[in-house]
């Protein structure tokens, strides 16, 4: 499976205070600054993807390559997909190693959000390599566990960790027995060629997610057929 372990990555220190709401010149800005020195030093976010080509469709299934995804609603937006590109994109294991005192509670959430700016790095640098190297003007994702459970259960990410190897020797990222990633600050899902982005959220009931990027979309979720499983 191609590796991407070469991803640039600065830390944009001005977003990095505003982010966490401490005035650059204030009482814990010098920690701060100095918790992102180190954290520059040793940076280093991955991904992982395969290109793969839907082989069978199903009303609640879609098969990509050899293995066998169950959701509705992926086979429904892969509709006349061919190539798809499952991926894991990670911060990283080297940032978590960056010794932060359990009690600093103000570093620990500093460091927090420098793993999530590696991992958007990541993910960016993904998108960019997978447009340029495969000529497609336009992708989008969808994410196992994202959005309501019918939508594409989180127990999927196992056939999806299945169908790109060994994916903790490529990128450190950790498969667990609840089928979430370490580092947390991690995603996977399938890449694939769209017009039109597409956003779980919009397919979630949970209204006070502090991750959400749109409103539930009710039309959306009648035209998906997902209104009669929800009780």
């Amino acid at each position: 499976m191609p590796v991407l372990d070469k991803i640039p990555f600065e830390i944009d220190t001005s977003s990095l205070f505003e982010r966490t709401r401490i005035e650059p010149t204030g009482e814990y800005s010098d920690e701060i600054r100095e918790l992102a020195a180190q954290a520059a030093v040793v940076a280093r976010p991955k991904a992982v993807y395969a290109a793969e080509f839907v082989s069978a469709r199903y009303e609640e299934s879609i098969t990509v390559g050899t293995v066998t995804f169950q959701s509705r609603v992926l086979g429904s937006n892969l509709g006349g997909v061919e190539r798809v590109f499952p991926y894991v994109v990670t911060c990283g294991v080297e940032l978590d190693e960056i010794p932060v005192p359990e009690d600093d509670h103000l570093l620990l959430f500093c460091r927090e959000i420098i793993k999530e700016m590696a991992l958007s790095a990541g993910v960016l640098f993904l998108r960019a390599h997978l447009t340029q190297t495969y000529a497609v003007q336009k992708v989008t994702s969808m994410s196992p566990g994202s959005g309501d459970r019918d939508v594409w259960p989180i127990e999927q990410q196992k056939e999806l960790f299945h169908l790109l190897g060994d994916v903790r020797a490529d990128t450190g990222v950790v498969l667990t027995d609840n089928c979430l990633m370490i580092p947390n600050k991690s995603v996977s899902g399938i890449i694939y060629p769209a017009e039109i982005d597409f956003a779980t959220c919009r397919l979630c009931h949970r209204e006070k997610c502090p991750s959400r990027k749109a409103e539930f979309d009710a039309a959306m979720w009648e035209e998906h057929g997902l209104a009669a499983r929800r009780t």
